[in-house]
């Protein structure tokens, strides 16, 4: 267990532009990972690999890498901030057991930094925040730390560090814990001078110490004896409760620094070794034993059964498919064989990869705790499990959000069909939140997707990387439908041929949910009507029959699937012959039930000067916006408010246009609410025509 408690298997996240992958970029650097520092705006970022990320500045695909410090291995995933891609925030917080959240200290909290927060909440990840960007004129050090404990009601968030200097001033930190100035004189940063605090931040760094002391004392015994008595506190004492709380929710530190300025990197390096947990610090994962259905347990021990998950599906053009996997417990070697229980198949493990971004290094064995690509995989996918056959486990899946905007593509040309469809097949499996269907009457292929630059994204792909001649519509809106009444159905698959038939039969209740809720599946069926082994199954047939969609229909959402009763023939029934049954009884439940109308509904955060306030008012209320919060200063405002996707088409444009290029705006996906009556009507007619 020794080795476990020196891995850290981080994630950075942020919101786009906070500077996440500078900040990996100086991590890489300060570790020896790399020999230059890589800049995202010149394109010479070591993370931001893909042609797309270098051209935009942006990150658009999770890259994984390792680095050691202190003796410690740090598995680090590099996440987007652009909200088209919270998908691969969604899978890489799934695997990781900590995180660091960059915030800018001008821009505070944003939008997508309260959806990265809510996705590490979800998955119960300790998280550490890191305060970037404290060079920049207008940052606010204690400003951002309110917004946090208001907006993301991280009441718990306490600085650790206090910044010295302002803006183009800044130079260093005061580091609470130690009492000391930490000063940064040399432009790489190699050097921290350590010094006594200045004079004039002496009495702010003593109130903001006792804060922190005060808080500490709240959750550790040691930390409220030493503080009732006034006895003074050691330093291993102090970062004893530091670490303790922030792995159980309890306390999320704060740091500062400047990362293009190469000032705070290796004192938040220090950190993420103190504070966030290792492997063995994190509770058991737990799953399903598919052959009964009972709920089982992996600690994280080399010695343990195997179990993994696999996060990410990549295609290399030099050594083929790439599947991504967090080891949970156990080990496997090079060559040897793994069992995939959502598949029942056997997988060969031929190559074994720690992964610098899209550079990659021969390893012979994984052991629990590590993150690493596998080469060999046929026909493993994203979010499948990974275990020893004659230990099986099933573990909670990835859930990814569902697509809310959508394109026609068609081949140019005959020749290029294939390619096409070879091209789709292979960006579908790395990327689970883009979706397919077909338009039978007219031939295209409908790629569903998160937002108007994820589709780009995925046809600049089709084009540049397979090179694929395509036709491509404009964007449309993704919308859905939801059951206004409860529906009952009951359905028999039964199917003879000259060996083994098919035999599933299930009876079914449908039940409306409030909005946004989702799907739910619940099983009611008495013990012995259908073997536990197969509940899977229909979960899965109900799910999919609820959300296969061609451009002619709407996926169905805001539903509770019950699973009632059934019953299964001991030499017929079978995991296929139960999802079919599922299947059908969900489509016959569907044409059964009154339906309404349902549209995605975006959350937006615009800033704009004050000059142009009112037209931009104007013109977001026109688009049926509301606006929710206005906040004023003496130079701008921000609009924070939601408006339906449909009516946000080419905004970006029309933003310009209305503030000579002065304003800017972030949008993510808030929720599905009903279309009004004269909006229904006309989709219905175009979707009956």
């Amino acid at each position: 267990m020794h080795s476990l408690r020196k891995i850290r298997d981080i994630g950075i996240v942020a919101h786009i532009d906070a500077g996440k992958t500078t900040t990996t970029e100086r991590i890489l650097y300060y570790t020896g990972k790399t020999h230059k520092i890589g800049e995202v705006h010149e394109g010479t970022a070591v993370m931001d690999w893909m042609k797309q990320e270098q051209e935009r500045g942006i990150t658009i695909t999770s890259a994984a890498t390792t680095c050691r410090w202190k003796d410690h291995t740090i598995n680090i995933i590099d996440t987007p901030g652009h909200v088209d891609f919270t998908g691969e925030v969604e899978r890489s917080l799934r695997v990781l057991d900590g995180c660091v959240v960059v915030f800018c200290g001008f821009g505070g909290v944003e939008s997508q930094t309260e959806t990265v927060w809510r996705q590490a909440d979800r998955y119960n990840v300790p998280r550490i925040t890191f305060i970037n960007k404290m060079d920049r004129d207008g940052s606010d050090f204690m400003g951002v730390v309110h917004e946090m404990r208001e907006r993301l009601k991280a009441n718990d968030a306490c600085p650790l560090q206090l910044p010295i200097g302002e803006a183009k001033d800044f130079k260093g930190v005061v580091d609470l814990i130690e009492m000391k100035a930490k000063i940064y004189k040399d432009k790489v940063g190699a050097e921290i001078y350590i010094q006594e605090i200045p004079s004039d931040l002496i009495k702010p760094a003593v109130k903001m110490r006792a804060e922190l002391i005060e808080k500490l004392a709240e959750h550790d015994d040691r930390i409220a004896e030493l503080f009732f008595d006034e006895k003074p506190i050691p330093v291993h004492i102090l970062k004893d409760a530091i670490r303790n709380a922030t792995i159980n929710f309890k306390f999320v530190p704060v740091f500062c620094g400047a990362a293009l300025k190469n000032r705070g990197i290796q004192l938040l390096l220090d950190a993420i070794i103190d504070y966030l947990p290792s492997p063995a610090d994190v509770p058991a994962m737990t799953g399903i034993n598919p052959e009964n259905g009972e709920q089982e347990s992996r600690i994280s021990d080399p010695n343990s059964p195997f179990s993994a998950i696999v996060f990410k599906i990549m295609t290399d053009p030099y050594v083929g498919r790439l599947a991504f996997i967090r080891v949970y417990s156990g080990s496997i070697k090079k060559g040897s064989f793994i069992y995939n229980p959502n598949r029942n198949k056997r997988e060969r493990i031929s190559r074994i990869l720690e992964m610098h971004a899209n550079y990659r290094e021969d390893k012979d064995k994984l052991v629990a705790g590590e993150i690493a690509a596998i080469v060999g995989f046929k026909e493993t996918s994203t979010g499948d499990s990974l275990c020893d056959q004659n230990s099986p486990i099933l573990l909670e899946p990835i859930h990814f959000p569902l697509p809310v905007i959508s394109v026609a593509i068609e081949a140019a040309n005959k020749a290029e069909e294939q390619k096409l469809g070879i091209a789709l097949n292979k960006l579908i499996s790395e990327d689970p939140t883009l979706k397919l269907g077909f338009d039978e009457e007219s031939g295209q292929v409908i790629v569903k997707g998160m937002g108007e630059l994820h589709l780009e994204i995925i046809v600049d792909r089709l084009k540049e990387e397979f090179n694929v001649e395509c036709k491509v519509s404009v964007p449309v809106v993704t919308y859905k439908k939801t059951i206004t009444k409860i529906v009952s159905v009951e359905e028999k698959y039964v199917k003879q041929t000259g060996g083994h038939g098919q035999y599933g039969h299930v009876e079914m209740e449908f039940i409306p949910l409030g909005l946004d809720k989702g799907i739910e599946f619940e099983t009611r069926v008495r013990e012995g009507r259908i073997p536990k082994k197969y509940f899977q199954a229909i979960e899965e047939g109900t799910k999919e029959a609820l959300s296969n969609v061609t451009s002619g229909n709407f996926a169905v959402t805001d539903i509770k699937a019950i699973l009632l009763d059934g019953s299964f023939h001991e030499v017929d029934s079978s995991v296929n012959s139960f999802k079919i049954a599922a299947i059908r009884a969900t489509k016959k439940a569907l044409e059964k039930s009154s339906q309404i109308l349902l549209e995605p509904v975006m959350k937006l955060e615009i800033i704009v000067p004050n000059e142009y306030l009112g037209r931009v008012l104007e013109d977001f209320s026109l688009r049926r916006g509301n606006v929710k919060e206005l906040i004023s200063s003496d130079s701008q405002h921000i609009i924070r408010g939601e408006s339906p996707l449909s009516e946000m088409f080419g905004y970006a444009t029309v933003l310009r246009s209305l503030t000579r290029g002065r304003a800017v705006f972030s949008m993510e996906p808030a929720h599905f609410q009903k279309v009004p009556k004269q909006i229904a009507d006309k989709l219905a007619n175009t979707e009956n025509s």
